[in-house]
C-alpha cells in the first residue's frame, strides 16, 4: 500500500449512500445551521484573567499543580519545578518558543548549581527519541490552546515536536502562554476546521492532554499514572 493513499473510498462511499436509500451527493453541499447551539454560550464574554481563574479551579479537579508566573520570572519558575519533581533526566520539543522565551540556558545544560541532563527532540536521530523520552525524569512542550473548561492543553505535533515528549515521561509540564486559554473543546475545533478551510498546514497529530494520566475504568476505581506521567504541572505565563 502507498504512504498516504486512500484505499476504496469511492465504493465506501457508494455503499454508505446506496444505503441511505439515496444516491451520493458531490456538490450543493453546505454545512448544516443548527438552531439551537448552547455549545457557545459556556464562558461566553469571559476576560483572559477569568478564563485563567476557571482553568485553575479545574486543575484542583485533575490532580494539577498550576503555577502562575511572568515571562521574566519563567526561568525560574521552570527550575523549581524540575527540581521539585526530582531533576533530570529532561526533554523538550525542539520549539523556538523555548529561545523566545529566554530558556536557551535549559536547552543547553546551563543550570546553575546544578547538573541536570537536558535532550531536545531531534527529528534526525529518529526511535532515539523515544528511548530518550522513556528514560526521562520530565517532559517540558508548551501548549498550543488550552481549554478552560477542562483544564486541557491541546498539543500540535510536528517532526519538531514529538508527541512522547508529553507522554512517556514520569512527570509532565505544560507552559501555558496565557494567550492560549479558551473556553473549552468548541473554540480549539473551529479555529483547527478554519485553518483547513484556508488551506492551512495543520498538524497530523493533535493531542488534547489533561492532566496526569490517569484511568477509572475498573470497578471505578481513580488509578494515576496508568499510560503516562504519574504527575503534571501547567506553568501559566502571563504574557498579556
Amino acid at each position: 500500500m502507498t504512504a498516504g493513499t486512500i484505499q476504496n473510498r469511492e465504493k465506501f462511499l457508494n455503499k454508505l449512500a446506496a444505503n441511505l436509500g439515496r444516491d451520493r451527493r458531490t456538490e450543493g453541499v453546505t454545512r448544516p445551521e443548527w438552531k439551537h447551539q448552547p455549545q457557545w454560550e459556556v464562558f461566553r464574554g469571559l476576560s483572559q484573567d477569568e478564563l485563567m481563574d476557571v482553568l485553575k479551579k479545574q486543575c484542583q479537579r485533575i490532580q494539577t499543580d498550576f503555577v502562575e508566573t511572568t515571562s521574566f520570572d519563567l526561568v525560574q519558575t521552570l527550575k523549581n519545578v524540575v527540581t521539585n519533581y526530582g531533576g533530570g533526566p529532561v526533554i523538550t520539543w525542539n520549539d523556538d518558543r523555548f529561545a523566545e522565551c529566554g530558556l536557551s540556558g535549559l536547552l543547553n545544560d546551563e543550570w546553575p548549581r546544578e547538573q541536570i541532563e537536558v535532550n531536545v527532540w531531534d527529528p534526525s536521530i529518529g526511535n532515539e527519541n523515544i528511548e530518550l523520552a522513556e528514560r526521562a525524569n520530565v517532559g517540558i512542550t508548551f501548549s498550543d490552546k488550552t481549554l478552560a473548561e477542562s483544564g486541557t492543553v491541546v498539543l500540535f505535533s510536528d517532526n519538531d515536536k514529538g508527541r512522547s515528549v508529553s507522554l512517556l515521561p514520569t512527570t509532565y509540564i505544560a507552559i501555558i502562554p496565557k494567550s492560549t486559554i479558551i473556553p473549552r473543546i468548541t473554540q480549539a475545533a473551529d479555529e483547527i476546521h478554519e485553518k483547513i478551510n484556508n488551506g492551512e498546514e495543520v498538524a497530523s497529530c493533535v493531542n488534547f492532554i489533561t492532566g496526569p494520566s490517569n484511568s477509572a475504568d475498573i470497578e471505578m476505581n481513580l488509578v494515576v499514572g496508568v499510560h503516562g506521567p504519574i504527575k503534571a504541572t501547567y506553568v501559566v505565563v502571563n504574557d498579556k
